[in-house]
């Protein structure tokens, strides 16, 4: 009993000595600008209350440290903390997703050894500093100016008011702080000019669009009386122009892209034969495509001579003569399209069309190739959406304990519709080739009937209008993408040095505003709350009502927590 008593006044004095002992100055600072009074009050119960004694005398106890920080001006000190959060996270992330490519990359095969760069210089520091920077001075900005809007709203400011009306009018306008936060997004110019930045800019701006039509769509200025209008209207524009640059411009098309529709065309690319003889070459992927290129640019001729084109053009109407027929005629492919040779030289002998003989060699029926088509992909393309949808379905398990059944077979019907869907997008793209080649004539739309055939096959999102405006939007964006390379490439435009910096600064802008007059016009309690940290709100939505289960009906313009909404910005103007 006297021992235990013992340690108890000596556990209590040490406790004191070290809640009256001063901080030193330095860890005070590193404290302050790391964790929070509730961060440490957790840090303290479940690791500094374990640590040594020596640390437990040189750290404060939670109390001692809250009181600290009321001293304090927290605001600027917790916008300096998230600021060095989001670098450190933002480098780490970085760095961590580096060494894992070069992992992978090096087990395939041999990679260069790369050049060491400073410091500054180093794209994952810039891009995470860039990041920083945006949420410090975003933060710094929004409170500058609520704050004079809020003194310049004062019966104190009307000399100024009388002196200088318009400017004070544009000072105390609701919207004044999310413009002038909007401010910091040049910082985005620290991030190397690369895609990376280009694809960040085009996805706020494309966000933003976004959230400004579910705005307009809540005060009705955007609902449409036609059941069939939505978003999935943007999928035949895009698919359009992404098909027409794959063909034309492929060095504008994202890769990626490419490589999904190639290996889910089975029946129009043709591969290399398992008797074909090794010795001899065969064309590859890409090959077929420029040539189909080609074919477009010398207007879909049937039979072409060794000669010019110009010589024969009475002859371009003449069918395609298979080689099998007359394997020692004089006719032959162009200089340009000798690469393909290998696959139109067994064309079969009932194909009339160049572009059929190069698509579907040995068969001449271009719909039963279409319906082939159709019963060789559909399946591989239902096993990868079941792989993803389904891995994507873990991170909602509690709905599926809950409702099993009706969630099951939300998720059977999404994975067919989208299975359908993109089938039906890329075979009719293909198709497409074979129709207009057989149906208009040989000069008529000679390279635009790529963008058509290409916008038939974005028709096919209709299947899936609801709940995949996400997918449709991803799309849109590569749209842009490409679509902004492509005319750089032919000088239609001249790029704007910076140019997609002062994209993101405008989107940025657009965003607050939204945010500010109609939070839950901003889908997603992510990014809502995302906004909040941009703001004084903290990790804190804004909304009233929980939207975020009604994402999948968001092309049907429900009217989502407008009453609150409106209660609360009449408020705020008061």
């Amino acid at each position: 009993m006297p021992s235990s008593m013992s340690s108890g006044s000596t556990s209590s004095g040490t406790s004191s000595w070290s809640n009256k002992k001063p901080i030193d100055p330095t860890l005070r600072n590193a404290l302050r600008y790391t964790v929070s009074a509730k961060e440490y009050q957790l840090l303290h119960q479940y690791l500094i209350s374990r640590a040594p004694p020596i640390v437990k005398k040189r750290t404060p106890q939670p109390p001692r440290y809250e009181a600290i920080l009321k001293g304090e001006d927290d605001y600027n000190v917790a916008t300096v903390r998230n600021s060095l959060r989001v670098f450190v996270a933002s480098y780490a992330g970085l760095r961590g997703w580096e060494l894992i490519q070069d992992r992978l990359f090096s087990r395939r095969n041999s990679v260069q050894p790369k050049s060491k760069t400073s410091i500054l210089k180093s794209p994952n520091i810039r891009i995470s500093a860039s990041l920083s920077l945006i949420l410090f001075f975003h933060r710094l900005l929004h409170r500058f100016f609520a704050r004079l809007r809020t003194s310049l709203l004062a019966s104190s400011a009307n000399p100024f008011r009388r002196r200088n009306p318009r400017i004070h009018a544009c000072l105390t306008s609701p919207y004044t702080p999310a413009l002038g936060a909007s401010i910091s997004g040049f910082f985005l110019g620290l991030c190397p000019a690369d895609q990376l930045r280009v694809t960040i800019a085009i996805y706020v701006f494309t966000r933003s669009l976004e959230f400004l039509h579910n705005a307009l769509d809540e005060k009705g200025w955007w609902r449409s009386k036609f059941w069939w209008m939505g978003s999935w209207m943007i999928m035949p524009v895009a698919c359009g122009q992404l098909l027409h640059a794959f063909v034309f411009d492929r060095d504008c098309f994202p890769e990626s892209y490419g490589r999904f529709i190639l290996k889910r065309s089975p029946e129009y690319v043709q591969q290399r034969p398992e008797t074909y003889p090794k010795e001899l070459a065969w064309p590859g992927v890409f090959d077929i495509v420029d040539s189909l290129a080609e074919i477009a640019r010398l207007k879909w001729p049937s039979v072409s001579y060794p000669l010019p084109i110009a010589a024969h053009a009475d002859l371009l109407h003449r069918p395609f003569i298979s080689p099998i027929l007359f394997p020692l005629n004089r006719t032959t492919l162009p200089t340009s399209l000798s690469r393909v040779s290998p696959v139109t030289s067994s064309a079969h002998p009932r194909i009339s069309r160049l572009s059929c003989a190069l698509l579907h060699p040995h068969d001449p029926s271009c719909a039963r190739v279409y319906l082939t088509y159709f019963l060789r992909a559909f399946p591989s393309t239902t096993r990868f959406f079941a792989l993803v949808f389904s891995a994507s379905s873990l991170l909602s398990y509690k709905k599926f304990i809950a409702e099993p059944m009706k969630n099951f077979n939300f998720l059977a019907q999404r994975i067919l519709k989208m299975s359908l869907f993109i089938t039906g997008a890329i075979g009719t793209s293909w198709g497409s080739i074979c129709f207009f080649s057989n149906y208009l004539p040989r000069t008529t739309l000679a390279t635009q009937r790529w963008f058509l055939g290409g916008f038939l096959g974005g028709l096919w999102a209709f299947v899936v209008r609801r709940g995949e405006r996400s997918n449709f939007l991803y799309s849109a964006r590569l749209s842009l993408d490409s679509f902004w390379k492509v005319g750089v490439k032919h000088d239609w435009w001249k790029g704007v040095k910076g140019g997609d910096v002062y994209v993101f600064v405008a989107s940025l802008a657009l965003l607050n505003i939204v945010y500010e007059a109609r939070p839950g016009a901003v889908r997603g309690g992510a990014i809502r709350k995302g906004m909040g940290m941009l703001r004084e709100d903290g990790w804190a939505d804004r909304a009233k009502s929980d939207i975020d289960g009604k994402d999948t009906g968001e092309d049907e313009g429900e009217v989502v927590g407008s009453t609150n909404n409106e209660a609360s910005d009449e408020t705020k103007k008061v």
